[in-house]
């Protein structure tokens, strides 16, 4: 059986990448996007995150089959030891646990760049009623991963004739002490994890 293979993304990534997400933006409330992005803009997004954050591709036979990064939660520096986490994974390639493999990279690479705070954004149905564009598979995720529930938007998403609500999850993975020392740049570390 083949094992899922995680490295960090490159530009080149973007079409597979795009293959991935345009099914999610296309047919699901999960992403708030309602145009699937150009290869050249997800090139874009891919370059830019790369500058400080991790963004990270699953492959499965050398095929990418998920992909995952942090960004800021804010750009404002006082926030800068808190990330907002996106992931989507293969629409054919769920229960393979890849979503878990690139979560656990994720969650690692941030402590080790010494974030303190994992974030995020997951639209949710508003009368909590899963329905054909959105599951709570996002939601019961992220809780199984230690995520908590921090906040809850009334409305605040409309796609697909719909209004859906917005929740925020977070997880600390580090301590909130006094003077935390600043972010560790991802550049400075991923040659340790990737070779790269």
């Amino acid at each position: 059986m083949s094992e899922v293979m995680l490295r960090v993304a490159r530009p080149s990534d973007a079409a597979a990448i795009q293959r991935i997400y345009g099914y999610y933006v296309d047919n699901t409330a999960i992403t708030c996007e309602v145009v699937t992005p150009s290869i050249a803009e997800l090139t874009g997004r891919i370059t830019k995150t790369l500058e400080k954050f991790p963004y990270l591709v699953a492959t499965l036979d050398e095929r990418v089959v998920g992909f995952a990064y942090v960004s800021p939660a804010n750009p404002r520096a006082a926030y800068q030891w808190t990330v907002e986490t996106s992931i989507y994974v293969d629409r054919n390639c769920r229960g393979k646990h890849v979503g878990t493999r690139l979560y656990d990279m994720l969650e690692e690479l941030c402590r080790r760049m010494k974030v303190v705070n994992m974030t995020a954004h997951i639209v949710y149905p508003h009368d909590d009623q899963p329905d054909q564009y959105l599951t709570l598979a996002s939601p019961k995720f992220h809780a199984a991963y230690g995520y908590r529930l921090a906040g809850r938007f009334d409305r605040n998403v409309y796609k697909f004739d719909k209004w859906y609500d917005m929740i925020w999850m977070e997880k600390a993975i580090a301590e909130h002490g006094h003077d935390p020392v600043p972010i560790v740049n991802f550049n400075a570390i991923k040659e340790r994890f990737f070779g790269e």
